[in-house]
């Protein structure tokens, strides 16, 4: 069983940055994949980062150049780093973890869910 905890959300204005965290419990956190989506009001739950159990990271392409996924296994913590923040990126952000390891951009793909934080940007 494995346990993810988000923080890091706020309320930031339109060109600013936040850091979001996702503590993980368990011991085989450095073999996971893990993931960010983000659910805006009214819209479906979307895919924004992942990032391999070696390091390999992908994101959709409204936040590249922008968002910074990373681990730090010795902390069983995951962070986005998001810069240059847009009204369009409010949403509450998840955090996911895949035990398979490898890349996962869907959420059926990911067997762990945290409780998500929301992200509020003002124009």
């Amino acid at each position: 069983q494995v346990q993810l905890v988000e923080s890091g959300g706020g309320l930031v204005q339109a060109g600013g940055s936040l850091r979001l965290s996702c503590l993980a419990s368990g011991r085989t956190f450095s073999s996971f994949a893990m993931g960010w989506f983000r659910q805006a009001p009214g819209k479906e739950r979307e895919f924004v980062a992942a990032i391999s159990w070696s390091g390999d990271t992908r994101y959709v392409d409204s936040v590249k150049g922008r968002f910074t996924i990373s681990r730090d296994n010795a902390k069983n913590t995951v962070y986005l780093q998001m810069n240059s923040l847009k009204p369009e990126d409010t949403a509450v952000y998840y955090c996911a973890a895949d035990e398979r390891g490898y890349i996962a951009t869907l959420m059926i793909q990911y067997r762990y869910w945290g409780q998500g934080t929301q992200v509020t940007v003002s124009s």
